[in-house]
């Protein structure tokens, strides 16, 4: 049985998948994939994965882990990073990207997005996992980490320093704003383990139930602005502006 928090991010790949309203198989880049949970997944469902990942060890797992569940046909490993993608990937060929847990990262987002828009089909969708900023606040205030608190409360992700701030967080607004400026066009937006990462481990692994009214409750309040501000991960769906 998978953890409630994988399989939230898994309902996020696939609520992107609907996205593209059409049927048959995908041309898929999962950028930043690692070893490939999602995009097995994904090539068992019949569609083509390219996982782009600076990991070579990564890759190595994500072969394995292909090969352990028959797709390796579909799935292709390339070693590289955001940066790299216009050398490794066709330009225009995909119809949907995942970028989960990378923008974070990235020396500039900006240029990270607009390389990855370059790799899509005028039509195609792309798929953004961001860390919020509301909830690191509330999780450092929570752990009598006030100056820290403080200083997340404050940043912003224009100008945002990694080395001072740790990995870059941000409100919904901050994302949409970079998402158009690189083209796209929101089509939906949801808060992610908005109360999963609050919950301790023993009363989802131990009450009866428990894994799967949790996960009832996040699919419930995932939409809602009230809720979606202070969920530890953002998720936004955009398709390329075909404008």
């Amino acid at each position: 049985m998978r953890p409630v928090r994988q399989e939230i991010m898994w309902q996020a790949v696939l609520d992107a998948v609907a996205a593209l309203e059409r049927s048959g198989p995908l041309d898929v880049l999962d950028v930043g994939g690692g070893t490939g949970g999602d995009a097995v997944r994904l090539a068992a469902l019949g569609h083509r994965v390219t996982v782009v990942d600076p990991s070579p060890d990564a890759l190595a797992s994500l072969d394995r882990r292909a090969a352990e569940a028959g797709v390796q046909d579909q799935v292709m490993g390339v070693l590289g990073d955001t940066g790299e993608l216009g050398e490794e990937v066709t330009p225009a060929g995909t119809d949907l990207a995942l970028l989960h847990g990378v923008l974070e990262h990235v020396d500039d987002p900006a240029e990270a997005l607009r390389t990855v828009a370059a790799t899509l089909r005028p039509d195609g969708v792309l798929s953004v996992v961001v860390a919020g900023r509301p909830a690191a606040v509330l999780a450092r205030t929570l752990a009598g980490d006030f100056a820290a608190a403080s200083a997340l409360a404050q940043a912003r992700v224009e100008g945002w320093d990694l080395r001072a701030h740790g990995p870059r967080r941000y409100v919904p607004e901050e994302l949409h704003e970079q998402l158009a400026s690189a083209g796209f066009t929101v089509l939906a937006h949801a808060g992610l383990r908005t109360f999963a990462d609050l919950v301790p481990s023993a009363v989802v692994d131990t009450e009866p139930g428990a894994r799967e009214r949790l996960y009832a409750l996040e699919r419930l309040v995932r939409t809602s602005s009230e809720f979606s501000g202070i969920s530890a991960g953002l998720h936004t769906i955009a398709r390329l502006d075909l404008v």
